[in-house]
């Protein structure tokens, strides 16, 4: 897609009438590890690697801010003709889907935060759970090594994080192989080590996102290990129109670890 930046889109048409709008996490991972399943729902769907990300158009440092990506992803929803669209956005992408309803109403339709929260992670979050603290307690840290660059930092840290973010040891091969074919980029982490990086999060999200008056579904995997699920309670709470569907055998990468329970969750949201 031409423009400053240029952005790259990955997309299908459908057989609906429906638009959903995938929205990355990393944020220097692009669109293709959230490829499958949402490739298998029926309705229309865009998925763009954000600026500086995946095959996108890069910025000037400064211009590394949420208020930017939302401004990509007005001109997405334009380029394409889209009035209304359903947004989904994974962990990072949560997010930013979250600044986007609330900037910008008019154009969302509906909102799924998968693997995400509404609410800021309080210090204890994770307080008392042994096995996350095990498995972080063996994660490499690839930040330490001196001989790879910012790139391979992060797709080193991409891979040293697995074990955390996909629960099943039956999905971890394919999680892998969608590593390998993700184009990690670093430019979001330029931002992160210079203390500049602004968090697309807005501290009073779960009441503008009520006012709204928009669907929501909080889509999450039990194990998750990034955002805890003890999150989504309270968020329902205060989101009268939200409803949550929690995944057992999933963690942070929910869509990996129960494909088929989460496209279920997705499709029976959208046709509601």
């Amino acid at each position: 897609m031409p423009g400053e930046p240029e952005i790259f889109v990955a997309w299908q048409a459908g057989t609906t009438d429906r638009t959903l709008l995938v929205i990355h996490g990393g944020p220097d991972w692009d669109h293709s590890y959230l490829r499958d399943p949402l490739e298998r729902l029926d309705c229309r769907l865009l998925m763009p690697d954000l600026r500086g990300c995946g095959r996108s158009g890069r910025v000037p440092g400064e211009e590394y801010h949420p208020d930017g990506v939302v401004r990509d992803l007005l001109r997405v929803l334009d380029a394409f003709g889209v009035e209304r669209a359903d947004v989904l956005g994974h962990s990072y992408g949560g997010m930013v889907a979250q600044r986007f309803a609330i900037s910008h109403p008019s154009r969302v339709r509906s909102l799924i935060v998968s693997g995400s929260s509404v609410l800021p992670l309080p210090p204890d979050a994770f307080a008392g759970w042994v096995e996350r603290d095990e498995v972080l307690a063996r994660q490499e840290d690839p930040w330490q090594r001196e001989d790879l660059s910012l790139e391979a930092c992060v797709r080193a840290e991409a891979l040293a994080a697995a074990p955390a973010n996909v629960h099943r040891a039956a999905a971890m091969p394919g999680y892998l192989r969608r590593l390998g074919e993700i184009r990690f980029g670093a430019e979001w982490v330029r931002q992160l080590q210079t203390g500049t990086l602004v968090s697309p999060r807005f501290p009073d999200a779960a009441q503008r996102i009520a006012e709204l008056g928009i669907p929501v579904l909080l889509l999450h995997g039990r194990q998750d290990m990034t955002f805890p699920v003890g999150l989504v309670e309270p968020t329902l709470e205060l989101i009268p129109r939200a409803r949550a569907v929690v995944l057992e055998e999933a963690g942070h990468m929910v869509h990996v670890d129960e494909p088929d329970g989460y496209l279920e969750a997705v499709r029976e949201f959208l046709a509601g």
